[in-house]
């Protein structure tokens, strides 16, 4: 799938620098453009992989470079503002060569939040290709401002794109770790679980075609009828080749044969459980998804449509949705087994609950404090007043 990336805001280009060195590093070439927007010019300088002239600074007259510190109003005003700026960047993208956008904001912070749901706006009002949305929800232990900012972003963006696909680091991060080491580690976490999903059903020079092909149009399908998407993840090593590995065993005889094909499906069975059971980018009841994909990626001797089926026939009956879909990714070389599982139109997810709780006690609370404040500053100032001539 070849997709332009538009990375908002600090968290957002980082995470599509990510994806650039991702494709290069795997040569996936899923990221057919990409562009920065940011209001604080020290975080567009710090990206390595975007294109200096793909990255663009906004609201210059009014925060001077500097950003605009967490205020996501302000973000949404300088984006609308500045759009033609940012269309400028979009103008250099071909998009006739592109399968659809991905918009990818942290949603905690200013800039991001406040003008990722303003730029899918402006890009569905013009183009054609569906564009989606890559939102990052912060930790439930970076306060309350940054609840309210995601919360407010969250109902906003998911109404203005085709698909949000969401990634919880409340659910990621490490407890103790450094906060450079632990969204390091996050990214390479987003940008693995995507960049397989998006790789699937690109065919290189040379490369082995799969059985049953996952192609950008089933990806498409998946996402179609909007809403809110996770994605699970679950891995194994494998030796791609090696005397006592699978290839020689398949020289054995038929009944060999028989049972490497057995473990192999077996294998896959297992590692589909493991990816919808276990740790998923925003974490939910998978029963009710509407829409499920399931690519299970590795070096080809190693996938089997036979265990293809098993691990959709089964997601199927988990989620309760007629529409699975499923296919596999020949990965020579990866030393790994992969599932990835795109589960579309989730809607039993209690941290999205927990987070509007949690902003709107935030924005009672605010509203409090200011009210407070402005009568203390009244008798701070007024106590004297009698007394004392004012200037003017």
């Amino acid at each position: 799938m070849k997709l332009a990336m538009i990375g908002f805001g600090q968290a957002g280009g980082k995470i599509v620098d990510k994806f650039l060195e991702y494709d290069k590093r795997t040569g996936s070439e899923i990221v057919r453009a990409a562009a920065a927007v940011n209001t604080a010019k020290a975080d567009l300088m710090g990206l390595e992989h975007i294109p200096e002239d793909q990255r663009v600074l906004i609201g210059q007259s009014r925060v001077k470079g500097h950003g605009v510190g967490a205020d996501n109003e302000l973000g949404a005003e300088i984006a609308e503002e500045d759009i033609d700026e940012v269309q400028g960047a979009i103008d250099s993208i071909p998009v006739h060569e592109v399968d659809a956008f991905l918009v990818v904001a942290g949603l905690g912070g200013g800039t991001g939040s406040g003008g990722a749901p303003v730029l899918a706006k402006h890009l569905k009002r013009i183009y054609t290709e569906p564009v989606y949305g890559l939102g990052v929800l912060p930790g439930s232990d970076e306060g309350g401002i940054y609840t309210l900012n995601a919360a407010r972003s969250f109902q906003t963006f998911v109404r203005e794109v085709d698909n949000l696909m969401v990634f919880d680091n409340d659910a990621w991060r490490k407890t103790g770790e450094s906060v450079q080491g632990g969204y390091e580690e996050i990214n390479e976490e987003i940008v693995r679980r995507f960049g397989i999903l998006f790789g699937a059903g690109e065919i290189q020079q040379g490369q082995e075609v799969a059985e049953s092909v996952v192609d950008s149009s089933e990806i498409i399908n998946t996402l179609s009828g909007g809403g809110v998407s996770t994605v699970g993840f679950a891995e194994e090593e494998v030796e791609e080749q090696s005397s006592s590995g699978l290839l020689s065993r398949l020289r054995g005889g038929e009944g060999d044969e028989e049972l490497d094909t057995a473990h192999t499906t077996n294998r896959i069975t297992s590692l589909v459980r493991k990816a919808a059971l276990g740790r998923l980018t925003l974490p939910c009841e998978i029963e009710g998804a509407e829409r499920a994909l399931l690519v299970m990626a590795g070096p080809p001797q190693y996938l089997n449509r036979k265990g293809i089926e098993r691990g959709r026939k089964w997601l199927e009956e988990q989620t309760g949705s007629m529409e699975v879909r499923g296919g596999d990714y020949p990965y020579r070389g990866a030393g790994f087994v992969a599932a990835v599982i795109l589960l579309a139109g989730v809607t039993n997810v209690p941290r999205i609950k927990e987070l509007q709780q949690v902003a709107i006690e935030a924005q009672d609370n605010l509203e409090e404090i200011r009210e407070e404040s402005d009568d203390n500053l009244e008798t701070l100032v007024n106590d004297d007043e009698d007394e004392l001539e004012s200037l003017f």
